[in-house]
């Protein structure tokens, strides 16, 4: 029932396509600021239903307009990157532990950012396309939502262990510029493309 090679195959092919992407900026940044459980919970949510959506689709999502998701995409990260820069500085502990971050919210903000970020992105037209070529909806889904559940772990754990030797307004920073980046060449791409 499932094709141990497709999946194998499906996983690497995902996984090094997403490492640099922006999901392990976007845990990191969130697995500094909240618990990584809640954090991983919503970010794993969205990714499984990316995937179901890839797989279900098939190629089909190579037709989305890029453009539009682009510019989205774009928007939220100048806005993250604005949230970041702006916002008053707290002690660290208070950061560490926000006091009224409860489950559902963290983990509700880490949903959203993810569904929409990662909507229409390459791993998820990879995933779609890997579907249609092997004809093994449940083996190629298997890879992907692991791969992409492996990369974001490894960007909020990173996250967390960096800020443990970097101090936290120092990785503020740092992130905000990444999202200006990303933002930036979001919005580069929804103009040009």
């Amino acid at each position: 029932m499932i094709s141990i090679s497709v999946t194998a195959l499906v996983f690497g092919v995902v996984f090094l396509a997403e490492l640099p992407d922006k999901t392990a900026l976007a845990g990191l940044v969130l697995g500094t600021r909240y618990r990584a459980s809640y954090v991983f919970a919503g970010v794993a949510a969205a990714f499984l239903l990316h995937v179901v959506l890839a797989v279900a689709a098939g190629s089909v999502l190579t037709l989305l307009p890029q453009q539009l998701v682009a510019a989205v995409t774009g928007v939220l990260f100048l806005g993250g990157a604005a949230v970041l820069l702006f916002k008053k500085g707290d002690d660290e502990e208070e950061v560490r532990k926000p006091k009224d971050q409860s489950f559902w919210r963290v983990s509700g903000a880490g949903f959203m950012l993810i569904l929409i970020a990662e909507f229409g992105d390459l791993t998820q037209i990879m995933t779609a396309n890997l579907a249609a070529r092997y004809d093994d909806p449940f083996s190629v889904g298997l890879g992907a939502v692991l791969a992409l559940w492996a990369v974001a772990g490894l960007g909020i754990v990173g996250g967390k262990a960096l800020m443990k030797r970097v101090p936290l307004k120092l990785i503020t920073q740092i992130a905000a510029v990444l999202m200006l980046a990303l933002g930036a060449w979001s919005l580069w791409e929804a103009v040009a493309g």
